[in-house]
């Protein structure tokens, strides 16, 4: 059976799970199969976002996203997590820089990652 979860870990934030929304199936098989994964975060507006060994292409890919929404942005080879407006948003929504493939979404409270500051070293888990 296919893990539902995974785990991302920063020093900021401690755990924190995300659960598979059961979209972009295959952006998701690629990123469950290169896991475990370290990445170096960068932050824009109210996202952390980092750079990964994946590469997938656009699937179901939206730039309107959630709060809580996990992501993967094709052009960066990046995994995004929303927690809040981004300098394009057009309210109060985030909005990603382009179309991003959105497969997981935060359990419990988003804004965890606002502790997340530029640089600070972000691990990734199946849960």
């Amino acid at each position: 059976m296919k893990p539902s979860r995974i785990k991302f870990f920063t020093e900021a934030t401690g755990e924190v799970f995300a659960e598979l929304t059961g979209k972009n199936p295959k952006t998701a098989e690629k990123i469950l199969r290169a896991l475990p994964l370290e990445g170096t975060a960068c932050r824009w507006g109210e996202e952390v976002y980092f750079e990964t060994p994946v590469k997938a292409e656009e699937e179901e890919a939206v730039q309107d996203v959630e709060v809580g929404d996990v992501a993967y942005w094709p052009p960066g080879r990046a995994i995004c997590i929303f927690f809040g407006r981004t300098p394009v948003s057009r309210g109060e929504k985030p909005r990603a820089y382009s179309p991003v493939n959105v497969f997981a979404r935060v359990v419990g409270n988003p804004k965890l990652f606002s502790k997340v500051r530029e640089g600070d070293r972000i691990l990734v888990f199946r849960a």
